[in-house]
């Protein structure tokens, strides 16, 4: 049994299904002799079950019908159970064993025996069964000592008679017909899919009769055979757990192996009382029952075969789709299961009784069959159809019910015959629902007659010009508050084809409530859209949309407010019109509306919402004829034309060239498309403006495909990432998605990788589950491992999507199906393990600061336990991660908001490092794995660009809503953590992030590899968050390697989306450049050659991206279902096109680039962001933090270094590396040291440790530190020799303090020898410059300037670029230069063109365009270039600090031609 715990708070339900107080008094009675007689027969069934060892008739494995076909006589050893036929093979209780089929039974098709109708007798003598079949130990043929009248007496009450309400018995299947196999498959999983079922209703049988002509003289015994204890247990499971808990699944998991379905119960168990809060639907009254299990050994194995890509002997047993798809884990709900609908037939079939014997009090025994009939459809989704209202309006008034129509004459029910007619209407209408309700939600019972066949006759859909027109009936189950917060409720229902409308929508009549058995809203309108069905394409949706009028508030102007008020959209449902067999959809449709607070995309296709179990239903009738309405697909043209571009005008030209450069087909106008379609057969060269071109058709009706696909099956193969962009929802056409799968097959696994999340949210725009992608996708993830594993967990995560997740279900049980038992068994423990992880980060996210590590400590002994029991586990981060321990002592928590968990595994490589992670829980990741992925795959294109940006790319993902995994990568750290160590306002100084380097690099090779890590790293993260939009940089999510790799981190807003404080934008820099990264790069604070490098490197690899605009377009633009709330729509996916700037050319993007390089160093915003993180940051730094130097790469102590006997501060020396300026030597002296050490210090690193030691000790306890200010320059000769003096009283008074000052860890570490002190001993510091722009000769003829020169349609195009190498002005300062061009001859000096002016640098940066208009090409051969470089003085006379001339003869100008040119001497001319 279940161990459910309940609380009784189920029978609250009772009376909202129409259960009196009266009928749960008499449901308790019954109760009572139903556990006497349960304890009685069970009893006497254990003792005539050692007697009895006949194998078990029925089998699990096919399904069977020709219970029909035996004799009269056979028929007894068959169960009947009223109840309802499964829906699956797997798990259908209809089925017998082979070797129980009777001798005549023939699997041809033409020996085929006739079936043995049943006699159609009296009303109240015919008996309507259902099929069970849970075991086969059951039967109709009383057993020994059973036929007694004592036997009746322990027996349950006998049966009520049935309502006969079917004709004739159905064919029984036979093996090899077509129409065999699908008699009891399971539900099509695509939308609007019939299920055929042979023609044909069943009779009921006369069981009275039949228990007189055994002689039993009643029927007693019937019920005794019942398997109450199994209907019992699966009520339990099915009803009243929400999902499968460990128990189930260990019980089904057990049975799966043994050969058993999920459903089956193989053990024998006593009977006894249960507890009816735990056990029972709220619908009836609890019983208690005696099991009575059969052998299932003899079942026939083998008839579900297993697809796995794993070796043969990997598993040997079944592995089939239904059930692994009840294993996921969020099954699709079931609002009611197979046995508990059929306790309630059985009430009202027992109140139908009731009501045909009874003499009078006609109002009661109607009330109480109305009750019942609400339970019924209470438990089918709340719906009340019109043939179930139209049969209870000729039952006479009664409470339980609200009816607009009353019969008027009650005197004609006294007539019994009129009494059966109604009843016989009723129960056909109640079936009918049954039946309804099983094509539209997933059930797990069908109809033993399924009232839908396949027409044999069959019309084109293209030959039916009939409109396409339907009734909207209803929407059922409504919320009882919509009563009173809207009236006029009206439907708005449209027709759309790929997001585009295919005529304007329309709209019902407004109505209100109705209360019949529950609220609804009726329209009864027929709904004729002026289309013609041979005009519609295959994939249309209608998509329906429910509208209200709020009700005014109380008070105030009535008339007012019905003027001001806005209709709103309370919920939305679309739907294809042509199912998956390309039939027009006929028949009763039930669709579920989803809310209106989710989005609501015409464009792609969306599952009803049986999701939720209070979804709005709406039922729409579809006109039914007696033939099938088919869409038959045509072949393309046999001749398409095909013409070269370069045929058209060149205006023609021009207008396509600027509409392809859009890159995107969202951005189209109509007049785009309308020129596009009209040049389509011009376009073949263009490969890449396929998806522009098919967006630019008019209609995708049938009559315009074939030219389509002929134009579609000529053009030339595209690429995989162009093709990308016909997965979109924009292209539902099937032929179009079929060509699209074709072009991407030719992926690579490690190229699948990059786009499978795109490939996943692409298989919401499959109108059919049965599609190319789907099949693609699961035959390539079952031939690469690491497919696999990424196909599963974006799968698992997509379960999380309630519109589409009953697809990723059935898509996640086919991939197990596959994959093998071994990945099965791999994916459990993954999922176990992720499961425990995320518990313990929940518990020590919601547990109080001071008892977290208490938390986490507990929490990780299961996590140990987990490896105990279970040996090794992948990561889901990636396959290649295998793990089989936790390693408690390296384990913590981070002190921010959601306190993720930093957890080190075990790696089951004894030579590999341990493994560390972050688990989060609370942060949603699928927008980090997004961002991260772009980044990957920018990187990518710049390798195979020949550009390696060096990028450190870490792995992070989601493995479920709110929880995932991040790679943590070692040796690295936050500009935070780094800046702080020059004090809190050091994210506004220069030094700390050079200083940092030279810390974890004192090698000079080894700087200065780490430097040219920094400049290509930060120039690939400049670019990367730039096109990205990433915001929220704070100097918390960028880290720095001590290998000089740059790279960012926890990307929670992206595309532009900025926080806000009020109006203005935190992130105010285009993107995160400071001065002290530009120190780092230029190796000073001045620019210098170095940082021309740097602008060319994010031009290039700007430039490069840009190339590739439609690919991110694409992949972007197929993650817009994903639920990432900052990429929702279109206007998010305009950021990127617009910061790619697709139009542009390389020289006008490089020029844009550049600025956006000097504006976000110019920016103040930036540090002043760092600035307040620092702050904020400080409520989560411990007070026990220990203070670090800087520059010092680890802590020494007096007991570690010796004590320090004696300093003196020796001399000053002037340094070139790595900056320029002023260190001072220091001999320090130890005790029992026989030698001096000599250290060299700046005079800011004496600083620093001053700093750092007024946070440990009071000023009184330390000497006075000398002032930063001097008069003069602070770097000069002067200032270096006064400051000598000062220090070195200073450092003489500090190590004669007080022992706990001169002896602290930060004076001995200060002291200590560095590894670049240990390099210089010995020897003098010699001038040595890394950049031009120091210790320069006076009057040497230098500098440089870089060019770019082209020409093209009678245009000249200088790009200057840059400038190094420039001289210092005559009173030492740096120049302001700017770059002044003429085009000789020229006497009038009209060509003058001049660059903005670069300030304060030797070595400025301008990357501008000046373009001469109007110069012929034969021109350009008497043309000369002069090129004169000068600094704006202001006041004064400009000064000319070089110049250049070019004889344009000279350059091949049909190329573009770059280069540096070299700037003449000095002149003291002036201009």
């Amino acid at each position: 049994m279940s161990s459910t715990q309940g609380n009784g708070e189920h029978w609250k339900s009772l009376e909202s299904v129409g259960i009196s107080r009266k009928e749960l008094a008499m449901a308790e009675a019954l109760q009572m002799e139903y556990d006497a007689l349960s304890q009685l027969r069970h009893d006497k069934e254990e003792s005539r079950a050692k007697q009895n060892t006949d194998p078990s008739l029925i089998s699990w494995d096919e399904p069977v019908l020709d219970f029909y076909s035996k004799p009269a006589g056979r028929r007894k050893d068959f169960k009947l159970l009223r109840g309802l036929s499964g829906s699956d093979p797997t798990l259908n209780y209809n089925s017998v064993s082979p070797q129980e089929r009777p001798p005549n039974h023939s699997t041809s098709q033409g020996s085929q025996p006739g079936p043995d109708p049943w006699p159609k007798g009296s009303l109240a003598g015919d008996y309507l069964y259902i099929f069970d079949g849970s075991d086969g130990g059951l039967s109709l043929s009383p057993g020994p000592g059973d036929v007694d009248g004592s036997s009746k007496k322990l027996s349950p009450p006998p049966l009520p008679p049935r309502v006969s309400i079917w004709d004739n018995p159905p064919l029984p299947p036979r093996k090899g017909s077509p129409s065999s196999s699908k008699i009891f498959q399971p539900n099509d999983i695509n939308t609007l899919s019939l299920i055929e079922q042979p023609p044909g209703k069943l009779l009921g049988h006369r069981i009275l009769e039949e228990e007189e002509e055994r002689g039993g003289g009643g029927p007693g015994p019937l019920l005794a055979c019942v398997d109450y204890d199994g209907i019992n247990d699966a009520i339990t499971r099915l009803n009243l757990k929400s999902t499968y808990d460990a128990e189930m699944l260990r019980d089904t998991t057990r049975g799966w192996k043994e050969g058993r379905g999920p459903l089956d119960f193989g053990k024998d168990t006593p009977g006894k009382p249960v507890a009816r809060s735990k056990t029972m639907p709220p619908q009836v009254p609890p019983r208690t029952y005696a099991s009575r299990y059969a052998n299932r050994k003899n079942a026939t194995p083998g008839t579900n075969h297993r697809i796995s890509a794993a070796p043969v002997n990997d598993d040997q047993s079944p592995s089939t789709l239904n059930y692994l798809i009840h294993l996921q884990e969020r099954p699709v709900k079931q609002t009611i299961s197979r046995q508990a609908l059929s306790l309630l037939f059985d009430t009202y079939h027992n109140e139908v009784d009731a009501f045909l014997l009874t003499d009078g009090d006609f109002p009661l025994k109607a009330d109480r069959v109305v009750q019942s009939v609400k339970a019924i459809c209470n438990a089918l989704a709340a719906v009340e159809t019109p043939e179930i209202t139209s049969a209870l309006n000729q039952l006479p008034p009664c409470p339980s019910r609200m009816q607009p129509k009353i019969q008027k004459d009650p005197t004609v029910l006294a007539v019994r015959e009129n009494r059966e007619k109604v009843v016989e209407a009723l129960t056909a209408a109640i079936l009918d629902l049954v039946e309804l309700y099983c094509n539209a939600f997933n059930a797990d019972f069908q109809t033993a007659v399924h009232g839908s066949h396949k027409h044999d006759l069959v019309q084109e859909a293209c030959h039916f010009s009939g409109p396409l027109a339907f009734t909207v009936y209803a929407t059922h189950r409504i919320p009882i508050t919509w009563a009173t917060s809207y009236e006029d409720f009206y439907l708005s229902c449209s027709l759309s084809h790929g997001g585009k409308e295919l005529c304007s929508p329309l709209q019902t009549r407004r109505a209100h409530f109705s209360k019949y058995l529950f609220h609804l809203i009726i329209w009864d309108q027929q709904i004729c859209f002026p289309v013609q069905v041979n005009r519609l394409p295959r994939e249309t949706l209608l998509c329906a949309t429910l509208y209200a009028l709020p009700i005014p508030p109380a008070g105030g102007s009535s008339e007012a407010n019905k003027q001001r008020r806005v209709p709103e959209a309370l919920g939305w449902v679309t739907t294809p019109l042509f199912n998956f067999r390309q039939v027009l959809t006929c028949g009763r449709k039930l669709l579920g509306l989803w809310p209106a607070t989710q989005e609501n995309p015409s464009a792609r296709w969306s599952a009803p919402n049986f999701h939720q179990p209070d979804s709005v239903i709406l039922q729409i009738d579809f006109p039914t004829s007696a033939f099938d309405i088919k869409f038959t697909s045509p072949p393309g043209d046999k001749f398409s034309p095909r013409y070269e571009f370069g045929s058209l005008r060149e205006e023609d030209q021009r207008v396509l060239k600027n509409i392809m450069q859009k890159e995107s087909l969202y951005w189209l106008t109509d007049a785009d498309k309308k020129r596009l379609w009209e040049k389509r057969y011009y376009c073949h060269s263009e490969v890449s403006s396929l998806p522009l071109v098919l967006a630019s058709a008019p209609s995708w009706e049938w009559a315009c495909l074939p030219d389509t696909y002929a134009l579609l099956k000529q053009w030339t193969h595209m690429n995989h990432q162009d093709a990308l962009g016909l997965l979109h929802a924009t292209f539902p056409d099937q032929e179009v998605r079929r060509m699209a799968v074709q072009w991407i097959g030719s992926l690579s696994d490690a190229e699948l990788l990059d786009y499978l999340p795109q490939l996943v949210q692409a298989l919401k725009y499959e109108c059919y589950l049965d599609s190319p992608l789907v099949r693609f996708l699961l035959k390539r993830a079952v031939s690469d491992l690491r497919v696999t594993h990424y196909f599963f967990w974006l799968l698992k995560d997509g379960l999380k999507d309630s519109q589409f997740s009953i697809r990723y279900q059935y898509l996640l049980a086919a991939l197990l199906c596959c994959c093998g038992k071994g990945l099965r068994e791999e994916f459990n423990r993954q999922c176990c393990l992720v499961s425990t992880l995320a518990k313990l980060a929940q518990q020590v996210r919601e547990a109080t600061p001071s008892v977290r590590q208490g938390i986490l400590r507990s929490g990780l002994e299961e996590v140990r336990q987990f490896f105990t029991l279970n040996g090794s586990c992948r990561l889901p981060l990636s396959p290649s991660l295998l793990v089989k321990g936790i390693v408690p002592r390296d384990c913590s928590y981070f002190n921010s908001n959601a306190v993720p968990l930093k957890l080190s595994f075990q790696n089951v490589d004894p030579l590999g490092e341990n493994i560390r992670v972050i688990f989060k829980c609370g942060d949603d990741l699928r927008q980090d794995m997004l961002t991260l992925q772009m980044i990957r795959i920018m990187s990518k294109i710049w390798v195979q660009e020949g550009l390696d940006m060096r990028m450190v790319i870490f792995r992070c993902f989601s493995t479920g809503r709110g929880r995932g995994m991040v790679e943590m990568i070692p040796n690295a750290e936050t500009l935070r953590k780094i800046q702080v160590e020059h004090g809190v306002t050091g994210s506004f100084k220069d030094r700390p992030l050079a200083d940092w380097l030279q810390k974890h690099n004192p090698g000079e090779e080894e700087y200065e590899k780490a430097v040219e890590n920094f400049i290509y790293s930060c120039a690939g993260c400049c670019v990367a968050t730039y096109v990205l939009g990433i915001c929220d940089r704070h100097n918390d999510n960028i880290m720095l390697k001590t290998t000089g790799h740059m790279f960012h981190i926890d990307f929670g807003r992206f595309l532009g989306h900025a926080q806000m404080f009020g109006n203005i934008k935190r992130d105010r820099a285009p993107f995160v450049f400071t001065s002290d990264m530009a120190y780092v790069i230029n190796g000073g604070d001045k620019p210098s050659s170095r940082f021309h490098d740097f602008v060319d490197l994010c031009c290039q690899a700007y430039n490069l991206i840009r190339k590739h605009t439609h690919l991110f377009l694409n992949l972007l633009g197929l993650m817009l279902s994903c639920g990432i709330p900052e990429l929702s729509d279109l206007e998010d996916l305009k950021y990127v096109y617009d910061a790619l700037r697709p139009q542009d050319t390389e020289a006008n993007a490089t020029t844009y680039f550049t600025r956006l390089i000097e504006s976000s160093l110019g920016s103040v915003a930036t540090k002043l962001n760092f600035f307040i993180h620092n702050l904020a940051q400080m409520k989560f730094t411990g007070s026990d933090d220990r203070l670090a130097l800087s520059f010092a790469p680890r802590t020494y102590t007096v007991k570690s270094s010796g004590r320090i006997s004696d300093v003196f501060l020796c001399r000053h020396e002037k340094i070139f590396y790595p900056n320029k300026g002023y260190v001072y030597v220091v001999k320090v002296m130890r005790e029992n040291a026989h030698e001096a050490t000599y250290i060299q210090r700046t005079f800011e690193e004496f600083q620093e440790l001053h700093n750092k030691l007024r946070l440990l000790f009071p000023s009184s306890f330390l000497p006075s530190f000398p002032s930063r200010f001097v008069i003069g320059r602070s770097r000069g000769e002067a200032a270096a020799e006064r400051r000598r003096e000062e220090l070195n009283g200073y450092i003489w008074h500090l190590i004669h303090a007080a022992p706990e000052v001169a002896e602290c860890d930060l004076v001995c570490t200060f002291f200590h020898p560095l590894p670049r002190d240990e390099k210089a001993a010995g020897t003098s510091p010699a001038p040595k410059s890394s950049d031009g722009s120091w210790a320069r000769p006076i009057g040497k003829v230098g500098g440089e300037v870089k060019l770019s020169i082209s020409y093209k349609n009678n245009k000249l195009f200088i790009m200057v670029m840059h400038i190094r190498g420039l001289q210092l002005l005559q009173d030492g300062n740096d120049p302001d230069p700017y770059v002044k061009i003429y085009l000789l001859p020229d006497p009038q000096k009209t060509t003058k063109k001049k660059t903005k002016v670069a300030r304060k640098t030797c070595n400025p940066t301008y990357n501008e365009m000046l373009v001469y208009d109007g110069i012929p090409k034969g021109d350009l051969q008497q043309r000369e270039l002069q090129l004169s470089v000068l600094s704006e003085q202001g006041l004064w006379e400009n000064v000319l600090l070089g110049e250049v001339r070019i004889r344009l003869r000279e350059l091949d100008l049909a190329q573009e031609k770059a280069g540096w040119f070299a700037l003449g001497s000095r002149s003291q001319e002036t201009s």
